[in-house]
């Protein structure tokens, strides 16, 4: 029998005397969880703001209005200033705020946001020296959007944003009501686009736009479209942006859809846009330098780089060109991808499957700094690298960095001259939202210990000076709280996978416990999540494990996976066998229903808003057009063919036409207003098991969403966890159930 370490029987041993002098965690704890989020940082470092927030701001969406035009619905959370220097923290407002599109000013001076007032955004701004908010009288009636985001220019006072057309609104709406409301709907297949997908393109135009905070007049720079990546440059002299025209409801990707990228030169009046990148079907990445004026792109394995202060005067530069191969022969080219810029737009970071390079901008001086790992094996061992920063001296790469054996995480620098990798600061803890100053050696990130909620860091890029900024919970320390273990086992097919296990509080490794998977796809970092911490506090083992996916045959992976997880379990003397329940969400509702029809290893099973009948699902979803095609052919379900090409495959993985197998109990929840998986395809699975005489229940909030009880009312979040609780205690404790009765 395999056996866990006597130094983790000793740490839970210790854990358990501590967490006996806590309370429980509750699901009212859950809801006051807060966190930041909508983090922006000053370019010098010193203000980064956000919107703490708790639980409390997902209740009330009303998801039978998605895609409403007269709805709007930001989330609300206290908007703060946070001084990285001192750690001293400001509310800008008294109460909570509805605020999307938070960006500093060039100097950090003014924060400006788009705030939402009833059914309405409005521009503000916030002054950090007077401490006080103030609103924009914009001289103009068109509707603020937040499509293209803010940006400011140089000057402070003027901001550059999106508009509706003058009768968007009348246009959208009659649109919105005829598909809502009719009486009478007409789907024409002969229309180029779906209903929803008109409606959509609709939602998604806009006009740009410069408004002087100060007078509050509104200069028209673009005429109506649908923008992406608007950008000014630092100096302001031009602004960048790309469209796309969708041509079609398309079925295929990189089908139905034209590009464009363009820029106009804001210190000409009335400009007209210059075409870059003239109307193609074939879509085309850019990547800026800082200076938001060099940019390169990549076409066949080559990069080309130009300028918008020469643009139209001088050819794009091919960098790359004959200048590195895969063989000795010389035939066979290096292809390449950009992964940045340096800060002052001099030099590029390349890719290859061969390795890191640095370039010259106008492609002098190409040389691999770093060679990637070739063979399977160095590829299995090497741990997962991603370049978040390059210093403004040039000399480093500061690289986030986890190993994908052990939870050892965090971040190291590359020394470009040297080819050598510095540990600055890496250790068990989990790290993510990596924002570093532009102008300055200040860095801002969040940190958790991996079970317990983050809070946000501050640091220099030494990385040896670190401040904790936020305590945003320091009640949880009261708390009684789960522990978390990453673990290996192997499937079916002897492939190794890996999944988090999450120990019940006051953990005794003499007893055995009850388990309960969360199911989806592939697992490794840990980190807080309320589902692991609630199913802990009643008793539970929590288990996130991964599964190998094949294209063309999902289905079988969970059983593959999931039952050599729980063997592992059994096996190490932990779990009763007797007691597993398997759970999930969306994906993992799905997943949940399809293996219970191939095992009864399960004692209780649970979908939350998951599909169970794939080809009923292609049709279910109007209001996003044809995701679940492109799911079921291209995407998540792996499924790899349409419907009448692979009709074997759509009735395989589809957990309904297998009801009869199913012995294990059963309980389904939706949400009425989940216009992403709708209830009705969990009605089916429920139809079918009542009428073959299987234990099965069927809850559906009627004002929920993807989520069911977790994206409605608070209540209902009450309400759907105590069903769960109750649910897995009425079959891993049948006997005490009855007496309860």
């Amino acid at each position: 029998m395999k056996k866990i370490s006597i130094s983790l029987i000793l740490f839970l041993l210790i854990a358990s005397t501590i967490s006996a002098q806590k309370t429980a965690f509750t699901v009212e704890d859950a809801i006051k969880v807060k966190s930041l989020g909508s983090q922006t940082l000053s370019n010098d470092g010193a203000l980064l703001a956000g919107t703490i927030s708790d639980g409390k701001a997902r209740f009330g969406t009303d998801h039978f209005r998605f895609r409403d035009p007269s709805y709007l619905n930001l989330r609300a959370g206290n908007l703060v200033v946070v001084n990285t220097n001192t750690g001293q923290q400001t509310a800008v407002f008294n109460e909570p705020v509805r605020v999307t599109n938070l960006t500093w000013d060039e100097d950090g001076e003014k924060l400006f946001f788009l705030q939402q007032q009833e059914d309405k955004l409005v521009l503000a701004y916030y002054e950090v020296k007077n401490k006080r908010v103030k609103y924009v009288k914009v001289k103009d009636s068109r509707i603020l959007t937040s499509n293209s985001g803010i940006n400011v220019m140089p000057n402070g006072h003027e901001v550059v944003l999106s508009v509706r057309k003058e009768g968007w609104f009348e246009k959208a709406m009659a649109e919105y009501k005829e598909a809502t409301e009719g009486p009478i709907v007409v789907y024409d297949g002969n229309d180029e686009f779906l209903k929803w997908d008109r409606i959509g393109l609709t939602g998604g135009l806009a006009q740009v736009v410069k408004i002087n905070i100060k007078s509050g007049r509104v200069d028209d720079l673009l005429p109506e479209s649908s923008y992406g990546g608007v950008s000014i440059s630092r100096e302001g002299r031009f602004l960048s942006f790309t469209e796309n025209f969708r041509t079609k409801t398309s079925y295929t990707r990189n089908d139905g859809t034209e590009y464009k990228m363009s820029y106009i030169k804001l210190i000409e009046k009335e400009a007209e846009p210059i075409a870059v990148y003239e109307r193609s079907d074939k879509r085309r990445r850019y990547w800026w330098d800082e200076a938001d004026r060099k940019f390169a792109w990549v076409d066949s394995g080559n990069v080309y780089v130009d300028d918008l202060s020469t643009f139209g005067t001088k050819e794009p530069v091919n960098i790359t060109k004959g200048k590195a191969f895969e063989d000795e022969e010389n035939e066979k080219a290096v292809k390449f991808s950009v992964v940045r810029w340096n800060s002052i737009g001099s030099k590029l970071l390349l890719s290859s499957k061969k390795g890191w390079w640095t370039i010259n901008a106008n492609g002098d001086d190409l040389k691999m700094i770093y060679e990637l790992p070739q063979t399977d094996e160095e590829k299995k061992l090497a741990p997962n690298r991603n370049v978040v920063k390059w210093s403004n001296d040039g000399n480093y790469l500061y690289v986030s960095y986890s190993e994908k054996e052990d939870w050892v995480r965090g971040i190291q620098r590359f020394n470009i001259d040297e080819g050598e990798f510095e540990d600055l600061m890496t250790n068990k803890n989990l790290y993510s939202g990596w924002r570093f100053a532009r102008d300055t050696d200040r860095v801002v990130y969040s940190k958790s210990d991996g079970d317990r909620p983050n809070n946000v860091f501050t640091n220099t890029l030494d990385f040896n000076s670190e401040d904790q900024l936020t305590d945003l919970n320091p009640w949880v320390s009261n708390k009684k709280w789960t522990y978390s273990e990453l673990i290996s086992y192997r499937d079916a097919d002897g492939e190794e996978l890996k999944g988090i296990l999450y120990y019940p509080v006051d953990y005794d490794p003499n007893k055995k416990y009850p388990l309960v998977l969360e199911v989806y796809e592939t697992f490794f970092n840990n980190g807080y999540r309320s589902s692991m911490n609630l199913l802990a506090n009643r008793g539970y083992f929590g288990l996130r494990p991964s599964v190998d996916l094949e294209q063309g045959y999902p289905g079988e992976a969970w059983l593959k996976g999931v039952t050599s997880a729980i063997n592992l379990l059994v096996e190490r003397g932990q779990v009763d066998n007797d007691k597993v329940g398997v759970q999930g969400t969306s994906y993992g509702g799905y997943a949940t229903s399809l293996i219970i029809t191939q095992t009864d290893r399960f004692a209780a099973s649970i979908n939350i808003s998951g599909k169970v009948n794939i080809i009923s699902f292609l049709g279910d979803s109007p209001k996003i057009g044809t995701r679940n095609y492109a799911a079921a052919e291209v995407g998540q379900d792996r499924i790899g063919g349409s419907f009448w090409n692979e009709p074997l495959k759509y009735f395989q993985t589809s957990a309904v036409f297998f009801a009869d197998r199913v012995k294990t109990p059963h309980m389904l929840i939706s949400g009425e207003g989940d216009w992403n998986v709708p209830g009705t395809n969990s009605r089916e699975m429920y139809y079918a098991l009542r009428r073959l005489g299987k234990d099965v229940t069927w809850v559906n909030y009627m004002k929920g969403g993807h989520g069911a009880g977790w994206a409605s009312t608070e209540s209902d979040y009450y309400d759907q966890w105590e069903r769960i609780f109750n649910y897995y205690d009425k079959y891993f404790f049948p006997k005490e159930d009855e007496e309860k009765k």
